[in-house]
């Protein structure tokens, strides 16, 4: 029998509602649920985002999740617009099968995207 369902990244944040509005502008997060000054659930089409408080730099700049796409080189295209593409993780084919991207939010959280080939 199969419990597990879907798995949540909880990505940390200096500033928990600024980030929020960064997601929106940067990254088209246009779906809220919870959001005050300690913790945020947003969301984009199927994908859902926790966003935590923090207090030291140090846990957004090492903290990454994998969200994988339908279209990874549209989601590219229009992410690539709004700047938020990191620079050592441009579009590309894996080796491990997967054609994926890097994006950096506000804070310093590493977000890749991927599809398989």
């Amino acid at each position: 029998m199969e419990h597990l369902q879907r798995a949540v990244p909880v990505l940390f944040a200096m500033d928990v509602r600024k980030s929020v509005t960064f997601y929106r502008e940067k990254f088209g997060f246009d779906k809220q649920g919870w959001v005050d000054d300690h913790y945020a659930v947003i969301g984009r089409d199927q994908i859902e985002l926790h966003i935590a408080k923090c207090n030291d730099k140090i846990f957004p700049e090492n903290t990454s999740c994998y969200i994988h796409v339908t279209d990874v080189d549209g989601l590219y295209a229009e992410l690539k617009k709004t700047g938020v593409v990191h620079p050592n993780g441009p579009l590309g084919n894996k080796p491990w099968g997967l054609r994926e991207f890097s994006a950096l939010d506000g804070e310093g959280n590493l977000l890749r995207f991927g599809q398989k080939l």
